[in-house]
């Protein structure tokens, strides 16, 4: 039996929400089973916008819309019994427009890519993570915030362990597996879209699952994973914790939204999992997978 208390978990996200939305449930699991679990945030959402149409005219939301995510971020790291650290970037905002509008200066994305990542490399070498969770190279979807998010876990990965790079960001650590969240995975959508269909119930998916399936007339499709699920953490007893995180980022969660469109217990009789893509690893892995930390003994280094 895995004695989990030897184990380390670090996610790495955008912005405050992010973790809620994406392997929420996964890290409430772990820490759960005794690992201890990191939520990094990159950014602190400060380009960000009032989402829920309930918060519209709060005055704190108003005034100080940063401030009170950082407030939100920690009652959802209450909900689910995990670590935080702020990373400290400024948000990058999501450009809109025909041609996109250029980023603004200082941003996130626009940070070099060792600069970008120094501090997640730090962040690596004090926790010590065994496993890294972040997203793939398009950022889950092509938010620049995202893809950045992407390139600095994937360099932190990569480059923690090097003796050489990063001087004077702590003791080298060399992590295990780097995995993709696939939160947003069409198999689910299409999963829980059927069961509903099939009980005589509408389903919130309809619209969602028709523009994956057709192009509209000008040849537009939503963005699609470009990866296969490769592990799947069986989580459904964390979903009350998830929903619970989920509620605490009000200003940008809608509690009569997707997000809780369908039951939590339609959810766990459907797809009681979390679903994830082996993009790196240092030991020995055979997919499926059931478990992240699959193969990792922790009194052994992974190979370099």
């Amino acid at each position: 039996m895995t004695d989990y208390s030897q184990l380390r978990l670090l996610a790495v996200h955008a912005h405050p929400d992010d973790e809620s939305s994406k392997g929420a449930a996964t890290m409430a699991h772990y820490a759960r089973l005794g690992a201890q679990v990191m939520v990094a945030t990159c950014t602190g959402g400060e380009r960000g916008s009032i989402l829920n149409a309930e918060m519209a005219g709060d005055v704190w939301a108003e005034r100080d819309l940063p401030g009170l995510r950082r407030h939100e971020m920690a009652s959802a790291v209450e909900a689910l019994g995990v670590q935080h650290r702020w990373i400290g970037f400024t948000d990058s905002g999501l450009p809109e427009g025909d041609p996109l509008p250029p980023l603004p200066w200082g941003c996130f994305a626009l940070q070099p890519l060792q600069r970008a990542s120094a501090p997640v490399v730090q962040l690596v070498r004090e926790f010590r993570p065994h496993v890294i969770l972040s997203y793939d190279e398009n950022g889950g979807y092509p938010h620049p915030d995202h893809i950045q998010t992407h390139n600095v876990s994937m360099e932190a990965y990569l480059r923690s362990g090097d003796p050489e790079a990063y001087p004077g960001t702590g003791e080298p650590w060399t992590p295990s597996k780097l995995y993709y969240d696939r939160a947003f995975n069409p198999e689910r959508f299409m999963a829980l879209h059927e069961a509903l269909e099939a009980r005589g119930m509408k389903s919130p998916y309809a619209e969602r699952i028709a523009a994956i399936q057709e192009s509209d007339p000008e040849g537009h499709r939503p963005p699609m994973p470009r990866h296969e699920t490769t592990t799947r953490i069986e989580c459904a007893d964390q979903f009350p914790a998830r929903d619970r995180a989920l509620s605490s980022h009000r200003t940008q969660v809608d509690p009569k939204g997707l997000f809780f469109a369908v039951s939590t217990e339609t959810q766990a009789e459907v797809w009681p999992w979390e679903d994830y893509t082996l993009a790196e690893s240092r030991v020995p892995s055979s997919v499926p997978e059931t478990d992240l930390f699959a193969g990792i003994d922790p009194t052994t280094p992974p190979r370099k």
